[in-house]
């Protein structure tokens, strides 16, 4: 073991003294485990363990028991408790002048109803999860904006937004027939932030069978959330199907399978399209579909310039939905940072009849494996919020529609937004609608004048085909004038 990791090595000591802290030493700790062999974390007592799920949200922490609550320091960081199915905790310090300090458990930190059982408290007990609050738009008073809780997942939101989706520190085999295989952040170090400081730095190791890792994220709160991630991993085992930079999301139903659905809702989804910058600079629109089967969308690339899980439905009205709220879910965009190679943006889609599983998964898989014992760097950015921060250069999918035709075939509608290339009117525009498996219909053009842009409107036959992939593009001459919109229709 090298000496930088000797003081930070365990997980589940020391856990009163100061110890010196940079970054180096979780890369160094990091690379120690994966020279190990792959341990499980303790387990908390069954008692935690088997409280239900209506009794663990009746745990709640004491907003005066937060990290440097009542200080200068401009963020709180509040706790979550272990159990359910968080049966393995974790362990956090805080890092001042260099310092790292752990924050010890105590039930003292939480209240509960009384028809919570008594819990005991013993040395396996850690947290399950933490979550960052700041002053947002309540002068005063702070607003969560951020939580890591269960696995590598975390989630963001920007200004006036409620959660959604979630990221992951990595994927792997995800929908592989073995299964999927999901590394654990373990332990965590807060940088306490300067008085005037407007981010906030989060340092986490990560451990499983395959891998090991060392993260920091740079955290901005605002009207979006911008993360800065870096991370630097350690293969234990040849990675062959790893996913770099994933998101994980929810899509139930929209105007392209309502009819599955016996619900009062219009559509039910925390993101309804996965958005590429691919390396040439040409946007793609994928809508999303919530198959009868799992199904595995690959869009090779090389060097991609970002690619996210977005929500565009942003209408009460889009939903008719009082408590989820889903038009105020964000959308999520990761930018890598230098060369990220030969690969796909890889898309999962995982049949779903209720919207409480996250059934959508998308994320970078590289052309080529990583050998046992390779380290990789990695650095990508994260912006949550309305919008992926991108220029827009051509008109952008505002919704797709799908359904039965008078004979028999499927019509599709996709709605583009208003953009000055239209102003010339329909007939100026060009629609250019393919598939690598029937003949479309010619497109037609419509001015929408509920949205200001324009309606293409085609049909298909698909026959007995399983599945049906489609592209269409608008065009003004020989220039493009509109993003690519590209949808697999499945039977």
């Amino acid at each position: 073991m090298t000496t930088t990791a000797v003081a930070l090595a365990t997980t589940a000591g020391a856990t009163t003294s100061e110890q010196p802290f940079d970054h180096t030493q979780v890369i160094a700790m990091a690379r120690d485990m994966a020279a190990a062999q792959y341990t499980l974390r303790d387990m908390v007592p069954q008692a935690w363990q088997d409280l239900t799920y209506e009794q663990y949200k009746l745990i709640r922490f004491r907003p005066e028991a937060a990290l440097w609550y009542g200080t200068q320091t401009p963020f709180n960081v509040d706790f979550f408790t272990p159990g359910l199915y968080f049966p393995r905790p974790i362990k956090v310090e805080t890092v001042e002048n260099g310092r790292a300090t752990p924050v010890a458990f105590e039930l003292s930190m939480f209240e509960k109803s009384e028809s919570v059982p008594d819990l005991p408290v013993d040395d396996t007990l850690g947290f399950s999860g933490l979550r960052l609050r700041t002053e947002m738009h309540r002068p005063g008073l702070t607003d969560e904006f951020c939580v890591f809780q269960g696995a590598s997942y975390f989630r963001a939101i920007g200004l006036d937004e409620i959660y959604g989706l979630s990221a992951r520190g990595l994927a792997l085999k995800t929908g592989d027939p073995e299964g999927e295989e999901f590394p654990d952040f373990i332990r965590f170090w807060l940088e306490r932030p300067r008085a005037d400081q407007r981010n906030m730095i989060v340092h986490a190791l990560m451990d499983s069978p395959s891998v090991t890792g060392a993260y920091r994220f740079d955290i901005t709160p605002g009207p979006t959330c911008v993360m800065e991630v870096s991370a630097t991993l350690f293969a234990r085992e040849e990675l062959d199907h790893v996913g770099l930079g994933p998101l994980t999301s929810m899509f139930l139903f929209d105007e392209t399978n309502r009819n599955r659905f016996d619900d009062f809702r219009p559509a039910v989804h925390d993101s309804d399209g996965l958005m590429i910058l691919n390396g040439n600079g040409e946007v793609l629109w994928r809508p999303l579909a919530n198959p009868r089967q799992l199904q595995i969308s690959s869009f090779i690339d090389t060097d991609p310039r970002g690619f996210g899980l977005m929500q565009r439905a942003r209408r009460l009205s889009d939903f008719a939905d009082l408590e989820a709220h889903y038009h105020r879910r964000p959308g999520l965009w990761v930018e890598p940072k230098g060369d990220w190679g030969k690969g796909a943006v890889t898309l999962v889609e995982i049949p779903a009849d209720r919207e409480i599983y996250d059934n959508i998964v998308a994320y970078w898989r590289p052309s080529t494996a990583y050998p046992a014992g390779a380290e990789i760097d990695l650095a990508y950015r994260l912006t949550w919020g309305e919008e992926a921060p991108v220029v827009a250069t051509y008109p952008k999918v505002l919704n797709t529609r799908m359904g039965k035709g008078f004979h028999g075939d499927r019509v599709v509608t996709v709605d583009f937004e208003a953009d000055p290339l239209f102003d010339d009117g329909p007939e100026a525009i060009t629609p250019v609608v393919s598939s690598p498996h029937v003949e479309p219909s010619d497109g037609v053009l419509q001015y929408n004048p509920e949205t200001g842009g324009l309606r293409l409107a085609f049909s298909f036959e698909p026959g007995d085909r399983d599945f049906v992939e489609l592209r269409a593009q608008l065009r003004k001459g020989d220039a493009m004038a509109s993003e690519v919109w590209l949808y697999r229709w499945t039977a």
